[in-house]
């Protein structure tokens, strides 16, 4: 999958060291997926995806099923994916997807971010370009040949596959997860896990000086309940 991807994988889950923290974001993913594709995971793609990743984050089934009811009730906050991207320190590009109820409070609070490390919130569009939308999904690899399923899955718009021990994971754009998906269900493939992630097609070197600056931005974005994923171009 590359370093890259590792690398913003293990800062994910070091993030989510905080139990609550974590259940409350899958908890709005949930929301904002139910509220985008219905309650029943078996038409809606996505939501599969997501009650897969909150059981590998070990979320009781009685909070995946309360998010899902929650999101169909009225009086429910209406949660809301917004991207919001900017530069940091020394001209690292920033993208971040947040889920929020309040977009005013949640922009407010990512410009006071970027204006604390000498960085500033750039308009729409202006950042996003620079990073692919990929999906990462990992499989059962026991007894699979990985070049024969490359070449069965690669009308379905997978464009990589790698093994490593145990699991094959398949990289496609983002689009085309739920095609993948189905495609993988349907030849009985157990679907382990499934991330999306923007990656930078261009990254950018810093020393390690000007690297402390861009972490504790990239940090305090992070603290943010409002923020679910935080992307640089950072090599």
């Amino acid at each position: 999958m590359g370093r890259a991807f590792e690398f913003r994988k293990a800062r994910k889950l070091k993030r989510w060291s905080n139990m609550a923290k974590t259940f409350t974001r899958i908890g709005r993913e949930i929301v904002i997926t139910v509220k985008e594709g219905g309650t029943d995971p078996s038409s809606n793609s996505r939501l599969r995806a997501v009650i897969q990743n909150a059981k590998n984050a070990n979320m009781p089934k009685d909070n995946i099923e309360r998010a899902i009811n929650r999101a169909s009730e009225k009086s429910n906050d209406d949660f809301k994916e917004i991207l919001l991207e900017g530069y940091g320190p020394h001209g690292i590009a920033v993208l971040i997807e947040a889920a929020t109820d309040n977009n005013n409070r949640t922009v407010a609070n990512v410009r006071s971010y970027f204006n604390k490390f000498d960085g500033n919130l750039a308009t729409s569009g202006s950042v996003e370009f620079l990073f692919d939308h990929n999906c990462y999904i990992e499989v059962s690899g026991q007894g699979i040949d990985i070049e024969e399923l490359e070449l069965k899955l690669i009308d379905f718009g997978v464009l990589e596959v790698t093994k490593s021990d145990d699991l094959i994971t398949l990289i496609s754009r983002f689009e085309d997860f739920g095609l993948i998906q189905k495609e993988l269900e349907k030849r009985n493939l157990q679907i382990i896990s499934s991330e999306f992630e923007r990656l930078p097609k261009v990254t950018k070197n810093l020393n390690e000086e000007q690297k402390v600056k861009i972490d504790k931005l990239i940090d305090l974005i992070d603290e943010d309940d409002d923020v679910q994923n935080v992307y640089t171009d950072l090599e």
